[in-house]
């Protein structure tokens, strides 16, 4: 069954718009869906797909607009609802026990039971093992979702969602944790359901598996529909120039300097989420790295400072070949690190700021346990003025301040060790736009001091404000290395999604 055979949408979205703290997310955005389609939903980060698929999901409540699922308006929907109505989400972090077994996911809150309330165990087993059989999946009823492959989680969300009925299949970025094969089985799970009238939403910033596996697509930036249409109709170029728009930057604090030596070197260096990596690092140097979410650029960055090993290739420090990789190690050779992940990787909460700013550099002390309080009130005075940190005393916590002050005291930290290469992994992540400007300062400022600086950001404005070089990464490799002077959105985007293979292979 189609649209076309069906004469009507299986979903229509009108004029859906969302608004968060006074902030709008979503603007009048139009949608559709046809019966038995595969639908790719496309946009940068922050450009509200997942708002938009919270909304249909009952996740959120839409501030105005309406959604038609089979022919039936939508309204106050929540998850129980929209998963009733036939809409199921299959998130990128799946949503199964793995303390339970196959069959008793399925059935959860479904229970097939006999008299007096006994489970029939027996009968919920076979269910299952045929169900999997009408898949094609070879997945065992008893066994402990715990011991599956991502792979087949993911086609056990599908298939718990199939028992309960569902027409229109969400999924959220569902091929990252999954290799070639296992992206493989997927589709071919996804095109023989496609063939029995079900459809799905499929998001992802991969275009080479958008061009393989959708029908069409819709294009979203800035909370607003920009394009919609067949995907036949349309190249991977075209699709990352409506992500990106005509975007740029009007306002760049970059400042060319000169670079000194070599100080860090990859030489075809693998690890954790990354594998032959190679690239060069200057004294003085701002090198941006990007990529898309779960690229390998993250585990890179801890994997050089110590707290991931390295699985082969060279990592070369200031001449010198690190043959074992730890954070201790990294800091004495003057590494520093700022992780992605502020809240839960470097702010000490129970902490009062002053403690929070000398705990890496008494980590390395000579003095240590022995802590002179003036000494480190001095410390801490010249670095709050340098980086202009707003608070009130040395002694307030630091969940006092907001998130800019919050990862200027960090970064304070670790300029309290003398470190002269700085691993920043989304450095501005989660902080006001006025603390991103400070902060694109301060890295120029560093730069010019001779600290060398690595930044790893999903936003590509931010290394065309600041970076000397630009390294892409696709699916745990280098895909790029682009001069100052090369760096557009609209180029980092195509490699971020190798769009020009995935053009040279349609």
């Amino acid at each position: 069954m189609t649209s076309k055979e069906t004469g009507r949408d299986m979903l229509e979205m009108k004029g859906i718009s969302k608004s968060f703290f006074g902030v709008r997310v979503l603007d009048k955005v139009d949608l559709t869906v046809g019966h038995g389609e595969v639908h790719a939903l496309l946009g940068e980060n922050g450009a509200g797909k997942s708002t938009l698929m919270n909304i249909l999901g009952g996740v959120y409540t839409r501030d105005a607009g309406q959604v038609i699922f089979l022919g039936k308006p939508l309204e106050n929907t929540t998850v129980r609802l929209a998963e009733n109505a036939g809409i199921a989400f299959v998130h990128q972090e799946l949503n199964l026990f793995n303390d339970l077994r196959v069959y008793e996911n399925i059935f959860l809150r479904k229970e097939i039971v006999h008299s007096f309330g006994v489970l029939a165990k027996k009968e919920m087993i076979a269910r299952t093992q045929e169900l999997m059989a009408q898949l094609g999946v070879d997945i065992p009823a008893t066994a402990m979702v715990s011991e599956l492959e991502t792979s087949k989680k993911q086609m056990l969300e599908i298939a718990k969602a199939l028992y309960a009925k569902a027409e229109l299949f969400i999924l959220d970025e569902p091929t990252t944790s999954l290799n070639t094969a296992e992206i493989e089985m997927l589709f071919d799970l996804i095109r023989r359901l496609r063939e029995h009238g079900k459809s799905f939403f499929f998001i992802s910033h991969k275009l080479q598996e958008v061009f393989e596996i959708a029908d069409r697509y819709t294009v979203l930036r800035n909370g607003q529909m920009v394009q919609t249409g067949d995907i036949a109709q349309v190249t991977a170029t075209d699709i990352a120039r409506m992500m990106v728009g005509q975007q740029y930057t009007d306002q760049s604090v970059y400042q060319p300097r000169e670079l000194g030596e070599v100080v860090l070197k990859a030489e075809k260096l693998s690890g954790q989420g990354f594998r032959q990596v190679s690239f060069s690092v200057r004294r003085g140097e701002i090198v941006g790295f990007t990529g898309l979410k779960g690229a390998g650029i993250s585990e890179m960055f801890s994997t050089i400072f110590g707290t991931l090993p390295i699985y082969g290739g060279k990592l070369t420090l200031f001449g010198e070949e690190i043959t074992s990789n730890t954070v201790r190690g990294a800091m004495r050779r003057r590494l520093a690190m700022i992780p992605s992940n502020r809240k839960e990787n470097s702010v000490i909460p129970d902490f009062s700021l002053l403690e929070n700013f000398y705990i890496s550099e008494h980590r390395l002390s000579e003095n240590e346990p022995i802590i002179n309080k003036n000494t480190e009130l001095k410390r801490y005075g010249t670095h709050r003025d340098a980086l202009s940190i707003k608070a009130n005393t040395p002694y307030d916590m630091i969940t006092s301040l907001s998130g800019g002050n919050q990862q200027k005291v960090i970064l304070a930290r670790w300029l309290n060790t003398r470190s002269d290469i700085l691993l920043l992994d989304n450095p501005t992540q989660g902080i006001d736009v006025g603390s991103k400007a400070e902060i694109y300062s301060l890295i120029q400022q560093l730069a010019l001091e001779g600290k060398t600086i690595l930044v790893n950001t999903l936003e590509i404005p931010e290394i065309m404000k600041v970076a000397d070089r630009c390294v892409v990464f696709f699916h745990g490799r280098v895909h790029t290395i682009l001069d100052r002077e090369q760096i557009t959105e609209e180029r980092v985007m195509i490699a971020a999604t190798n769009a020009a293979q995935t053009e040279v292979n349609a």
